[in-house]
């Protein structure tokens, strides 16, 4: 059975009438707009605070708090040595170099080198940060570091 554009049509009972409220009895949402009899959400302008169980201790106080989240905390961009090998031998490796060749989105508070990895390129490389081993493999390597601040 193959259909045309112009005979598609939705499924039987998948659209619906807007529902009109507040035009008479007749309508059967009159009078009263399906709201039912009184009370606070029978009210115009009636809007809840986000969480509120009607005076229930609500669930955000009910759950126990813990830990801390430090404000302060640097959050640095973080690469491995073994991933520094696509740049050419003798390359300057910033850490826009870095974002320019795709290994990071952005260098956030700092570019950080991690020691996992080879390197079998002489690099120079500049970042904020190198671990002990990151520094012993890219000077193994005959590649040179420079700590930026």
């Amino acid at each position: 059975m193959s259909y045309r554009l112009h005979e598609l049509k939705p499924t039987r009972g998948a659209n619906r009438e807007k529902k009109r409220v507040g035009r008479g009895p007749g309508s059967g949402l009159g009078v009263r707009a399906g709201r039912g009899q009184k009370g606070q959400k029978s009210r115009s302008g009636y809007s809840q605070k986000i969480g509120f169980e009607g005076g229930q201790m609500p669930l955000y106080r009910r759950v126990p708090k813990r830990g801390f989240t430090n404000p302060f905390a640097k959050h640095y961009a973080v690469l491995n040595v073994g991933q520094l090998d696509r740049f050419e031998e003798g390359a300057e490796v910033t850490p826009e170099a870095v974002v320019a060749a795709g290994l990071v989105k952005k260098t956030r508070d700092g570019l950080r080198i991690l020691g996992q990895g080879e390197l079998r390129k002489r690099l120079t490389v500049k970042a904020h940060h190198f671990s002990e081993a990151a520094k012993a493999k890219i000077e193994a390597a005959g590649g040179t570091i420079e700590v930026l601040s």
